[in-house]
């Protein structure tokens, strides 16, 4: 028998089907009563009969993990952060993961609020993740370290994905704030990236609201 809750795009359609078929039944008893008693019986036949096929094998398998190739004698780390990419711990962590041969991509996800993205304010979405990422690039570049940057998705995982499309990778490192104060901790974004990415996955937290006194967010 099938499991509505296998998966979320399985719960997903059963939760669109359900409000479909209470909608029908609702408009068919509003017409007739007994209309509405047969539209209830189709309802609930059809969703048993729903219930009881078999999903397609593998539908809901868990996906390989995404791989990364680099070029030979290349060290190369992907870094996804935002305005902590300036914290002394992100900089500690890279200068000791960092090689002789090392190449850094620093991706600054395009962040957007709810009410931004319906009213589609991407470019601005955009043009604030540029003056993060230069400032980003340009404290890296302080170091020594060879860094380029580019503007990701605002989801850190698609942003992840997209960048190791061009960038091959050994590493991944993800800059957060604290606990409590980190947008992608509470999204469990470290966890995912480990779960999707067949890469090593570095978690740094920088305190950035203590070193600048000042509230701050991913």
């Amino acid at each position: 028998m099938r499991n509505p809750l296998r998966s979320e795009d399985e719960a997903f359609r059963f939760l669109i089907a359900a409000v479909v078929a209470a909608l029908v039944i609702a408009g068919a008893a509003y017409v007739n009563t007994w209309l509405g008693v047969a539209a209830a019986v189709l309802a609930v036949a059809g969703i048993l009969w729903w219930l009881k096929q078999e999903p397609v094998p593998g539908a809901a398998d868990v996906p390989p993990k995404i791989t990364s190739e680099t070029p030979p004698g290349v060290h190369r780390l992907l870094v996804v952060a935002n305005e902590t990419v300036g914290g002394a711990a992100l900089l500690s962590t890279l200068e000791g993961l960092a090689q002789p041969t090392t190449e850094l991509l620093v991706v600054a996800p395009a962040l957007t609020s709810r009410v931004r993205h319906w009213a589609s304010d991407v470019d601005g979405a955009r043009a604030d993740a540029e003056v993060r990422l230069q400032a980003s690039v340009t404290r890296l570049e302080a170091t020594g370290l060879e860094v380029r940057g580019e503007i990701g998705d605002e989801d850190p995982l698609v942003a992840i994905e997209d960048a190791l499309r061009t960038f091959g990778a050994d590493a991944i490192v993800i800059s957060t704030h604290p606990e409590g104060r980190s947008n992608w901790l509470k999204q469990n974004v470290v966890d995912r990236a480990r779960e999707r990415f067949a890469l090593p996955v570095t978690h740094v937290v920088v305190d950035i609201a203590a070193e600048q006194n000042q509230p701050s967010k991913d």
